[in-house]
């Protein structure tokens, strides 16, 4: 039942949360809280939370690799673990790199890797028309360019045999477990970004595919994956021709596989 702006203490506000289930009432409080602009904002925030929206959607932001992406509702919220990915992408690239984010979402991995790296020729693209509205807000910011469509159809053809990083975060849930998911995750953030096919793997299996023609000589392909599926993600990406590697982080719980292109793009 909604309550008047006026009672919304930060006490109260942390009662209600925390009777919703939220775990960190106290930090999702000080969050709206300093987020909503009027008291009315706050009442809508907190109701929104407490009917189960994500608190990213409620926020309208992310905080990923200590920067505040924009995330709109019905847009994929960027995990803590991807910043893993990022990390690793850094250490692979140089400043003025072509960076292509694929299966872009908001943009957070784009926009986190030009911060990162200071100045890069910044792409990214998404099949769903939601996350391509919300990625050219973000990577609008550092000069990047946002396009639709599936996978590299969405991309320029110049690109080709120019991408010195492609991170993609692929869906690779396996449908029958996309059940499994929290609510949040289930009901509030798009089913082409949390669906993997069969066993996870399908889009992944698609990207590795084509990657050796988009790739620069030396370029590398880096894709999230789960521990139990990347003996499989590692043959997709030997199997397509890169030179295929794996990263793992205990402290996040992610698991990063990375191709190397040897000699540059196919015929």
């Amino acid at each position: 039942m909604p309550v008047s702006p006026s009672l919304l203490t930060s006490p109260a506000i942390v009662t209600r949360l925390r009777a919703a289930g939220c775990v960190f009432a106290e930090d999702e409080a000080e969050l709206i809280l300093s987020t909503a602009r009027t008291p009315s904002d706050i009442a809508a925030m907190v109701d929104r939370r407490i009917a189960g929206l994500p608190l990213e959607h409620v926020l309208g932001w992310a905080e990923f690799c200590g920067l505040r992406v924009a995330v709109d509702p019905q847009v994929f919220v960027p995990r803590r673990r991807t910043e893993f990915l990022v990390r690793q992408a850094v250490a692979l690239a140089r400043p003025g790199a072509v960076v292509v984010d694929l299966c872009c979402g908001s943009g957070a991995v784009g926009v986190a890797l030009a911060a990162a790296l200071g100045h890069v020729e910044l792409y990214a693209a998404d099949v769903d028309p939601a996350a391509v509205r919300c990625a050219r807000r973000n990577v609008g910011v550092v000069g990047g360019r946002v396009y639709e469509g599936d996978l590299f159809a969405a991309l320029p053809a110049a690109l080709r045999g120019r991408i010195d990083v492609l991170a993609a975060n692929v869906p690779y849930v396996p449908t029958e477990e996309v059940g499994l998911l929290p609510s949040e995750a289930r009901e509030h953030e798009p089913l082409v970004a949390l669906d993997g096919g069969a066993d996870g793997l399908d889009v992944l299996r698609r990207v590795a595919a084509d990657a050796p023609r988009w790739l620069a000589p030396g370029g590398s392909l880096l894709v999230e994956t789960s521990e139990r599926q990347a003996p499989l993600a590692l043959e997709a990406f030997g199997g397509s021709g890169l030179i295929p590697a794996m990263a793992v982080s205990g402290e996040l719980y992610a698991t990063v596989v990375i191709g190397t292109s040897p000699a540059g793009p196919s015929a």
